[in-house]
């Protein structure tokens, strides 16, 4: 790993597709034993742990979730696990389908998104006020929300539908909430930007093979040293490209393409 040593790491993975027929299993047990490996503080999951929301395939998705070498790990439901009523087996195996975690200055609310049986998402105005709480009960040094619909359109995917439907209203709230961070999964294209104050990162597939366009399946590594932050994509069995690093001070950031340095913007 090209990051600092005793870093404080999170580790996001997303839309493992467990039991479906591009479900490739090499891939997600090369990237547990990476990310065991990178001994990360939080692992995050957003979402998409099944195919189809069949009890046999959660209970794949938890076997290999078992198998993640870490204390602190952050799970929120896609669509696809909410199909077939499967939030009900999500709930069983990995709990309440929204959460809190706070760990060394960090904080995180993880949402469902997830529809039963659509594929769009909605974070709902009646959460909002909850969001805030939650974010507001403790000074944190960076505040990180999660959910597995995108709030952004993703280049590279086609006809955009599946964007959160009170996307604008959700942004809103998590400005207002000071959030630094957004970690999300769902199109399987993974992507990043800077809105204002937030740097929102989509994740891509982890263990999938529907793949759009020249995708690879990936998962995200952030590194928190001081008030730097750095965000990495990982390929399982290959390489990794630095993505974004910003300041949490300042909010200066340097945006990499290719793992070069692209541009640098500062707050003003």
């Amino acid at each position: 790993m090209s990051g600092s040593q005793g870093a404080f790491r999170i580790a996001q993975i997303s839309d493992l597709h467990c039991g479906g027929p591009y479900f490739e299993v090499s891939l997600l047990e090369r990237a547990i034993a990476e990310i065991n490996e990178l001994k990360p503080d939080i692992v995050v999951c957003s979402g998409d742990l099944t195919t189809f929301g069949f009890r046999h395939e959660y209970l794949t998705a938890r076997e290999y979730m078992d198998r993640l070498d870490c204390e602190s790990i952050v799970v929120v439901p896609g669509n696809h696990d909410s199909r077939n009523v499967g939030y009900v087996h999500f709930e069983e195996m990995f709990g309440e389908r929204n959460s809190v975690l706070r760990k060394n200055g960090v904080a995180i609310v993880a949402v469902d998104s997830s529809e039963p049986d659509l594929d769009h998402g909605q974070i709902g105005r009646g959460r909002y006020v909850w969001i805030e709480e939650q974010f507001s009960q403790e000074q944190s040094d960076l505040k990180i929300f999660v959910l597995h619909h995108h709030l952004l359109p993703v280049p590279g995917t086609g006809r955009e539908r599946n964007v959160v439907y009170d996307a604008g209203d959700a942004i809103e709230c998590l400005q207002r909430s000071g959030v630094r961070l957004v970690l999300s999964g769902h199109k399987h294209v993974p992507y990043v930007w800077r809105l204002e104050d937030l740097f929102v990162v989509n994740a891509g597939t982890v263990s999938s093979l529907r793949l759009r366009g020249n995708t690879r399946p990936c998962y995200n590594v952030i590194e928190v040293a001081g008030s730097k932050v750095d965000i990495w994509r990982r390929h399982p069995f290959h390489d990794e490209v630095k993505l974004v690093s910003f300041s949490l001070d300042t909010l200066e950031y340097a945006k990499y393409t290719g793992g070069i340095e692209d541009e640098v913007t500062a707050k003003t």
